[in-house]
């Protein structure tokens, strides 16, 4: 693989790190891996891994009740419980399973779902099921699971090779967390405007043929990951068998928007993919 530095966008003029892995390990590393920065929503897909892991374990059932009447764990993770963006827990925009409403209401109200299934605060939970196994040594799961940690790049990478190579959940739940969940609800992906059909599987999103896109165009279809606001990026190609990350000192903007998907065409280019 070329390992000469990367031709950033000239709108990525700040500093910032992005890294490519395979399931075997580290492939390219530009910037400073190891310092920590907020992964604003790229909270989510962790916080998800963990329910994942209360899923494995038996603590937690997909499609036990969860939210509001009607909404199961399911639900909440795949967006689709009917919760505004950022609303109370008293307020829904829709019935459950009929719209795609991105929400991070809804995942605070998972994270304590979660609490109470297992026994342990969601912090704790993710520590002791997540972060120690996969020896994430800088990460901070003590925020929110909507929008609240912060991580490197080399601990978002160490995700994304669990994520190409699940050792913490069957390989039958993992592919049903990569699978669109509700399919054919429309919604608003934010950033990007409303996508028809929006799809998402449990914590993650799938970029099926969505357009625009903040992957490459030569990402495969069965992409899934995320992207927060303050300028982080998580994705996993299971058919290339590749996932980056990305963090900045700049929040989410249209820099980003621009840059982004070429960043990621090079990315897999430099793999072969």
């Amino acid at each position: 693989m070329d390992d000469s530095p990367l031709p950033l966008p000239d709108s990525l003029a700040f500093p910032c790190t992005v890294g490519l892995t395979d399931a075997d390990g580290t492939l390219l590393l530009q910037g400073a891996p190891d310092v920590p920065r907020p992964l604003a929503s790229v909270s989510k897909p962790i916080a998800a891994l963990g329910v994942l892991v209360a899923v494995s374990r038996g603590l937690v059932d997909l499609d036990e009740p969860a939210g509001p009447e009607g909404s199961t764990v399911r639900h909440l993770l795949a967006h689709a419980a009917g919760y505004s963006f950022d609303g109370d827990r008293d307020t829904l925009l829709a019935a459950p399973g009929t719209r795609r409403i991105y929400s991070n209401t809804g995942f605070e109200v998972l994270g304590d779902h979660l609490a109470e299934a297992t026994g342990y605060s969601t912090a704790e939970w993710l520590e002791e099921r997540l972060v120690a196994p996969l020896g994430l040594g800088d990460i901070d799961v003590d925020g929110s699971p909507a929008a609240g940690y912060g991580a490197t790049v080399a601990d978002l990478l160490a995700v994304g090779r669990e994520l190409l190579r699940p050792t913490l959940i069957p390989q039958d739940l993992w592919k049903e967390a990569t699978t669109v969940q509700f399919p054919g609800l429309s919604g608003v992906l934010p950033g990007y405007g409303r996508q028809r059909p929006n799809d998402w599987g449990l914590g993650v999103e799938i970029r099926d043929g969505k357009s625009p896109h903040w992957t490459g165009t030569r990402s495969s279809p069965a992409t899934f990951g995320h992207f927060g606001q303050s300028g982080s990026f998580l994705w996993v190609d299971p058919d290339r068998g590749l996932a980056a990350a990305f963090l900045g000192d700049e929040p989410f903007s249209p820099a980003h928007v621009e840059a982004w998907p070429a960043l990621t065409d090079e990315l897999l280019a430099r793999a072969g993919a």
